[in-house]
């Protein structure tokens, strides 16, 4: 079976997510926490406020953690699995590992974090250009501390390498729909994360090193009409209005910690002014459940005790510190919604 990598690298994921959106503006925006986006009124949609439910408390969500198992979500959420998912029919992967040198079929289980967000912007949706969030060079502006490289379908690791052949999409390959952009980038960790993960590398017995960065591969693509309207990502907002432009961000190979991460951010004109945008932005993160499983481990080596994955990832330790990733998904992902609120209404 394949290495988990917890702590800091599975926050480290979550910056790809949203490396094409900066912290400008991020302070003019506020959250305001709901059940349910999708369930709130368009009239209480307010200039500044952004409309935000990480589904923590969901009835469906584990109690420590906060995050949803991957069977639950499909089974009560189909459309949100459908279109938050890599592709439509994604189900969890079935990888090939050696269990004292005999081969064997094993599933990887998951738990999603599931965020949704809403907020106005003051312009009109044909005066907003999504596309330029498909352009290496924004990214590498806006977010300097992840360094990208320009990759082709051919790069793409599910393409070249044996062992990520599962994480193909089945009707295409990553990277070839017309104006899309695919990057490999590459993400040095921060704050006290890559101390801790220094004291848990002389403590690993198996010699298996945790990295101090991440490397991952994202597909970043702007939809046509077309496609927009056979998915149903009205459905998906179940706002009352056209969908006018579709970003969709996938992250579709990481080395390790998780399985896949996307960002859709949908736009439509606000129902009472269509001079004015609706946008929806839906983040999903697939977490290895078997990372999250790791506990025992670290509770019995003192100086680990705060460094237990799921704590990590919930912001619920002292190695987490700031307002940037190193603070935890909670904290993070916020932030990183004020930042996209920011970009969008420039």
């Amino acid at each position: 079976m394949k290495a988990t990598k917890p702590f800091g690298r599975v926050l480290a994921v979550l910056g790809t997510l949203f490396a094409s959106t900066g912290a400008l503006e991020a302070q003019d925006f506020k959250i305001d926490e709901v059940a349910s986006v999708t369930a709130v009124a368009p009239a209480r949609l307010k200039p500044g406020i952004i409309l935000f439910s990480d589904h923590r408390d969901d009835k469906l969500a584990d109690a420590g953690t906060g995050l949803i198992r991957f069977e639950d979500w499909a089974r009560e959420r189909p459309l949100q699995k459908q279109l938050l998912s890599p592709y439509p029919g994604y189900i969890e992967p079935t990888i090939k590992v050696s269990v004292h040198g005999i081969p064997k079929a094993y599933t990887e289980k998951l738990h999603m974090y599931v965020v949704e967000a809403r907020f106005l912007i003051e312009k009109a949706p044909d005066t907003i250009d999504l596309k330029r969030y498909t352009q290496v060079e924004v990214l590498e502006k806006i977010d300097p501390a992840i360094k990208h490289r320009r990759i082709t379908a051919d790069q793409s690791a599910p393409q070249v390498d044996p062992e990520s052949a599962y994480q193909r999409h089945p009707n295409r390959r990553w990277c070839e729909p017309e104006g899309s952009l695919c990057i490999e980038s590459r993400y040095p960790l921060e704050g006290k994360l890559p101390v801790g993960i220094r004291l848990a590398n002389k403590l690993e017995e198996s010699g298996k090193k945790i990295s101090e960065f991440m490397e991952f591969q994202t597909e970043i693509r702007t939809l046509p009409p077309d496609e927009i309207e056979r998915a149903g990502y009205a459905k998906l907002t179940a706002l009352d209005a056209p969908v006018t432009g579709v970003l969709e961000q996938t992250i579709f190979h990481v080395n390790q910690v998780m399985q896949f991460g996307k960002l859709v951010t949908v736009l439509q004109p606000y129902p009472a002014d269509a001079g004015r945008t609706v946008a929806t932005v839906f983040m999903t993160l697939a977490v290895e459940t078997d990372v999250l499983e790791r506990k025992k481990e670290f509770e019995s080596v003192p100086v680990l005790r705060n460094l237990i994955p799921a704590q990590v990832l919930m912001g619920k330790s002292s190695f987490n510190s700031g307002t940037s990733i190193s603070a935890g998904l909670p904290d993070y992902v916020r932030n990183r919604i004020r930042a996209i609120a920011g970009q969008l209404g420039q």
